[in-house]
């Protein structure tokens, strides 16, 4: 039997978290939790406000709760570029015995920042595209992994979904 996962990524909007939350999505049965989805999902015209924020993660957090304690891996597709944010969902994996892998996706800014902000491509399917000034908020407050936190680290700049499973330790499915 597999063991229970709960996979976090910390990084920087464009980063390509999405890009390896789908590799990962397709060769494990683990449920893949997208929040840009969700947030689209739950709010007709999504402000990013703190408030609405709040109220997805917390959302966002149960479900994650929810599947876990049904003995379900989540991919946990979002920036948790937050040491407190990142602590809160590993005590919500200890609790169901999840291991955790903190994915630590490590595209440089400027690149980031261009498909962040690029209005001439879709983000992840749709045309939701972010400001300079939401960018440069979200990347400020990326907290690296600390001492304490094992992760493994992907260059996003040119993503190859062998060499992420590879990474991950993870077998392709046929």
């Amino acid at each position: 039997m597999n063991q229970l996962t709960l996979y976090l990524f910390i990084g920087y909007p464009g980063a390509g978290k999405t890009s390896i939350a789908k590799v990962i999505a397709e060769h494990t049965n683990a449920f893949h939790i997208w929040a840009d989805v969700e947030r689209h999902k739950l709010f007709k015209n999504p402000t990013h406000s703190q408030k609405e924020s709040e109220e997805l993660y917390q959302k966002l957090n149960d479900a994650t709760e929810y599947l876990l304690a049904h003995r379900r891996s989540v991919i946990f597709d979002t920036t948790f570029n937050h040491k407190f944010d990142r602590d809160k969902l590993k005590a919500i994996a200890k609790k169901y015995h999840a291991k955790v892998v903190l994915i630590w996706v490590t595209t440089p800014l400027n690149i980031a920042r261009q498909r962040a902000v690029n209005s001439q491509t879709k983000r992840n399917n749709y045309d939701y595209h972010m400001s300079l000034e939401q960018f440069s908020q979200l990347a400020s407050k990326l907290e690296p992994p600390t001492e304490d936190e094992p992760y493994v680290a992907i260059d996003g700049t040119n993503l190859n979904e062998q060499a992420i499973l590879k990474q991950l330790g993870i077998k392709p499915q046929k």
